[in-house]
């Protein structure tokens, strides 16, 4: 019987890409935890997500961070396999247990500063390196960017204004706890983690517009499809040297998935033409609504 050939983007990543992937959520998560125990937790900054919340509630009840970021991420894992489906990968479920994991094992490390505002700035940094890390092994530590996920995914409002959203109500939820001091530290914390992830991931800005020059642009445009969940446009375009017709592939995507379609190109054909540029602002659907 002869063999149906398979398509380049059917074709598994080398064990080793998987191997590298999961290292980038480990050493990410440590990043995270470190920048955590040091910086934010001994200062009462809580600014956002899981992390965030264990910091009220270890101020309010003095219960153990790494505690409560376990009990809190294992629902909402559960919700995430529900609503998300299963295809929301192993890999955030590596995330959410690994994470406060890191956090029980450097729990017991001096505070670096005592110094909110360092705290803040230095602490926003460290969760910033740390997340974009992370998202560079095409993962995530679960939380509250899970249910973030779910609201984007039934409400049709942007991911990027679900998780600013509940970002916003636990910093406002510091402010209530210890103080509006607090809270504006917390926020300062929380604006630093973002520029600091975005420059990890692919620069500052949040979403990213490519032109992709190939000779199999099938093949890439059906990978987009599939692996980022993004849309192609074929732009007409002709070489100047042999005045041949060869459509170029124009794709926008958000910045946390600039790593997934860079590797689905590149498997794809590793010698594709890829211009990379940032879209200041974006509306449609996916993005911004006008």
């Amino acid at each position: 019987m002869k063999k149906r050939n398979r398509r380049p983007h059917d074709l598994k990543p080398p064990l080793w890409h998987s191997v590298l992937d999961y290292g980038y959520i480990i050493l990410g998560s440590i990043f995270v935890a470190i920048a955590f125990n040091v910086f934010l937790l001994p200062n009462g900054i809580a600014s956002g997500g899981v992390s965030g919340i264990s910091t009220i509630l270890n101020g309010l009840f003095d219960w153990r961070p790494s505690l409560v970021q376990l009990v809190i991420n294992i629902p909402l894992l559960i919700a995430g396999l529900i609503f998300l489906g299963i295809q929301f990968g192993v890999k955030t479920a590596v995330g959410s247990f690994f994470l406060p994991l890191a956090v029980f094992l450097t729990e017991s490390w001096e505070p670096w500063t005592e110094d909110p505002l360092l705290g803040a700035l230095f602490g926003g940094i460290g969760l910033g390196i740390g997340l974009g890390i992370v998202f560079r092994g095409k993962g995530s530590t679960g939380g509250t960017a899970l249910v973030a996920q779910i609201i984007h995914k039934y409400s049709g409002i942007g991911l990027g204004k679900c998780v600013g959203l509940i970002d916003g109500l636990v910093v406002l939820s510091a402010a209530i706890v210890f103080d509006i001091e607090r809270g504006l530290y917390a926020m300062i914390g929380l604006y630093v983690t973002s520029k600091t992830i975005d420059l990890v991931q692919v620069g500052f800005g949040q979403s990213k517009m490519l032109y992709i020059i190939t000779n199999r642009q099938e093949q890439i445009s059906q990978a987009i499809f599939e692996e980022v969940d993004r849309g192609v446009t074929k732009l007409s375009a002709q070489g100047g040297y042999t005045d041949h017709e060869r459509p170029i592939l124009m794709c926008v995507i958000d910045q946390t998935e600039f790593s997934k379609l860079k590797n689905v190109v590149k498997k794809i054909d590793p010698n594709a033409f890829v211009i990379v540029s940032d879209a200041s602002e974006v509306l449609g659907e996916g993005f911004k609504r006008a």
